[in-house]
């Protein structure tokens, strides 16, 4: 029953996406985020995220929403990094291996380019925001219901099947949407959705700690350290988060307490070894094919790593980090446009933040959230391979959006733009005034 009620409104939604594309953008980031296919097994294994992804750039073309496509930096950087990715997918060492990767990663760059063009006005930010931490944070609810009810006995995984079925995976996923979650809950003027949201954050908490992941718990104390540094209020927010959690880690049982005192003595633990290995695999292979690396993940076929690194060859495996996958994949060249885009959309993103331009309370309270969001997965991406992830690649559209709303915004004192850096620059050559600033628009 369920897959026919799944295929009876994603066909509603395609046929509504033809007269307003963004409805199909929309669906898309749904099954991208929650893949509800997945879940639905009379349609497990059919395209339907190729049909929606078809019939939304159909539309999107057919519409001519693509002639207002307008290029900013992060936009920009992000074209480059997959048209270098085609390169390397090109000239990849073994390109049936590959191939299957590049064709993941493209697909994925190219939604999230759409989102960042598409996403003119505050209801669609919010929509795409909504489903983007709505959508992690519903598995995250039940993974901190599955923790609850089975004591932190079992380890929760992801949904099969998919980028975030690896509990290491899902627990990083999860720490990047809190801060997005946060800033949902400040939007919100429904006071049952506010407390709604915040039990959600609550128990996104638990269901990180129900990983079991070291990677993951190193990413939630980076995003409470984040938190405290930028918030006003250190010492009740100190002490909020021994209450919260003091008892949550009390509650997981001995052996997960045994895991994440590991964490200390890393060096002796052979998982930690093997991923050292892993990452002098892509090093070396990176070494001596530095323009394009030898292809996606193809680090992980012996035969390639015994190429570059013939003494480590029977280690090869997943690299388990964002920076390494890319690194040995498309090479320093790949690896330096990949840092590039995280760099342009971070301090886009506090610039937004800490600008002196009359723009509205919100922009600056989701860039002030997006910057924890990046900062939580670059550490957590380090040991883990989720480069193909939709969700980071999402908040960076999403920051990229917002560039292009300030630079619309019309405030009483001028308009205001924004330069190669993303920095906010007045036309005007005065000051805003500061009637100007308290009037411009919410």
């Amino acid at each position: 029953m369920k897959d026919l009620f799944l295929l009876a409104f994603v066909s509603g939604c395609l046929v509504v996406s033809l007269r307003y594309p963004f409805a199909g953008v929309i669906t898309w980031a749904w099954f991208t985020i929650m893949t509800p296919h997945q879940m639905a097994y009379g349609t497990f294994g059919v395209p339907l995220n190729l049909l929606i992804a078809g019939v939304t750039l159909f539309a999107v073309v057919y519409s001519r929403e693509a002639q207002r496509f307008q290029a900013d930096p992060i936009t920009v950087l992000m074209l480059v990094f997959l048209l270098w990715q085609t390169v390397a997918q090109h000239l990849s060492l073994l390109p049936e291996v590959s191939g299957e990767y590049y064709s993941r990663l493209s697909k994925t760059l190219i939604f999230t380019l759409l989102c960042a063009q598409m996403v003119t006005d505050k209801l669609r930010f919010h929509a795409i925001t909504w489903i983007l931490a709505g959508g992690i944070g519903f598995f995250a609810v039940k993974g901190a219901l599955f923790t609850l009810v089975t004591l932190g006995q079992y380890r929760v995984q992801g949904l099969e099947n998919t980028v975030l079925e690896d509990n290491n995976h899902f627990g990083i996923a999860v720490a990047t949407m809190i801060p997005l979650l946060a800033f949902m809950r400040q939007q919100t003027r429904s006071v049952m959705i506010r407390h709604g949201l915040a039990l959600t954050i609550g128990l996104s908490v638990i269901a990180v700690l129900g990983t079991h992941s070291r990677g993951a718990l190193v990413a939630l104390v980076v995003f409470g350290l984040v938190l405290w540094w930028k918030s006003r209020h250190k010492l009740s927010l100190l002490a909020l988060g021994l209450v919260l959690l003091v008892p949550a880690i009390s509650f997981m049982p001995d052996k997960w307490l045994d895991r994440m005192q590991t964490i200390g003595s890393a060096s002796e633990d052979a998982s930690f070894r093997g991923r050292l290995d892993a990452w002098e695999i892509n090093w070396r292979l990176a070494v001596d094919h530095p323009v394009t690396g030898v292809g996606l993940r193809n680090a992980y076929d012996k035969e390639i790593a015994a190429l570059s690194a013939p003494d480590k060859a029977e280690a090869a495996k997943a690299a388990h980090s964002i920076y390494f996958e890319i690194l040995g994949g498309s090479g320093f060249i790949g690896l330096a446009l990949f840092l590039s885009l995280f760099a342009a959309a971070f301090l886009t993103a506090r610039s937004i933040e800490f600008s002196r331009a009359p723009i509205p309370d919100w922009h600056r309270q989701f860039a002030h959230y997006a910057q924890i969001s990046l900062l939580i997965f670059a550490v957590g991406g380090a040991s883990t391979s989720m480069e193909m992830w939709d969700g980071y690649l999402l908040i960076i559209a999403l920051i990229a959006a917002l560039t292009r709303q300030a630079q619309a915004n019309e405030a009483p004192g001028g308009k205001t733009a924004i330069n190669r850096l993303g920095r906010f620059r007045q036309r005007t050559r005065g000051a805003v005034p500061q009637n100007a600033r308290q009037t411009a628009p919410q």
